[in-house]
């Protein structure tokens, strides 16, 4: 990959929009989509790079094609619809999906590319939107090993680790245990900070502490002063971890595993949303105790 790359980057939500950017800063050739095109003119103002008003138009004579949509039915909307991205490419050319989408369309997507000569990646990413913008999220991939060794340089630009996992399929299961072990740990924290407050514990002073032991968690660095100033207007929104965790549920059913954790906190988050809560950060399972 070099500045003679050309990438298409489609969907520019607190996701796409700075992943595309650094794509762009890397010296890449950068076409841009956005079903709302108004996104796609503010980021091309900002970036440079070129948009396009369909998803055919974008991928068309690109290297490697970036999906971040938001769920199945975008997915196929964007890569398999009426002016949709695959047709438009290349024989030879990649397709990556970063949405968290289903497995099984993963592997759809895979056996549609293949068909046509083109290759694919499944590539759900984790960091949440300062993950996006600081160019630090993890990439969870399944495809095939020399797809993933061509697309690596671009991958790299917008994460701080990425790993192919297997074949299609397998970044998005990936994806469903990463979403499976926050859920758990999430709840874990707004129970723990809940029985911290009631009980008249110091909650800055409490985490300073069990935050250097076994406690201690990615959460809870994160996401603790704002847990415990009742604050959660920003990040990863209750309505789509629902969605990513009805997604995990959906694919365990299939396979006959148990998630019995992960189904009482999607309850949980589910009251959340019935509070107003389906855009606040996934932090906010504390209201449930703090704002009855």
């Amino acid at each position: 990959m070099s500045a003679e790359t050309r990438v298409a980057f489609l969907g520019l939500g607190v996701m796409g929009y700075p992943m595309a950017g650094h794509v762009k800063n890397a010296g890449m050739d950068v076409c841009v989509y956005n079903r709302t095109a108004a996104k796609a003119e503010q980021w091309v103002e900002q970036y440079g790079g070129d948009m396009a008003p369909t998803p055919a138009a974008a991928a068309a004579g690109c290297d490697v094609v970036l999906v971040c949509v938001g769920n199945d039915d975008d997915v196929r909307q964007v890569i398999l619809g009426e002016d949709g991205a695959l047709d438009a490419m290349a024989e030879g050319k990649i397709l990556i999906d970063h949405t968290t989408a289903s497995a099984e369309l993963a592997r759809e997507l895979y056996g549609a590319a293949k068909s046509q000569g083109k290759q694919f990646l499944d590539a759900p990413v984790s960091g949440g939107q300062a993950g996006a913008e600081n160019a630090i999220l993890t990439v969870m991939i399944g495809g095939d090993e020399s797809t993933y060794d061509a697309a690596k340089p671009v991958i790299d630009t917008y994460s701080r680790f990425n790993k192919l996992l297997g074949p299609a399929g397998n970044g998005q299961l990936a994806k469903m245990v990463n979403q499976i072990c926050i859920a758990g740990v999430v709840q874990g924290l707004a129970e723990g900070l809940n029985f911290a407050m009631k009980t008249g514990l110091d909650g800055e002073a409490l985490i300073e502490t069990i935050s250097k032991g076994a406690a201690g968690s990615c959460q809870m660095e994160n996401r603790y002063k704002t847990m415990l100033a009742d604050e959660y207007e920003f990040g990863f929104a209750v309505d789509w971890m629902r969605k990513d965790l009805g997604i995990a549920l959906a694919e365990a059913q299939r396979n006959g595993v148990e998630l019995p954790v992960a189904e009482i906190v999607d309850g949980y988050y589910a009251e959340v949303q019935e509070m107003g809560g389906g855009r606040w950060d996934t932090s906010s399972l504390l209201t449930r105790f703090t704002r009855k």
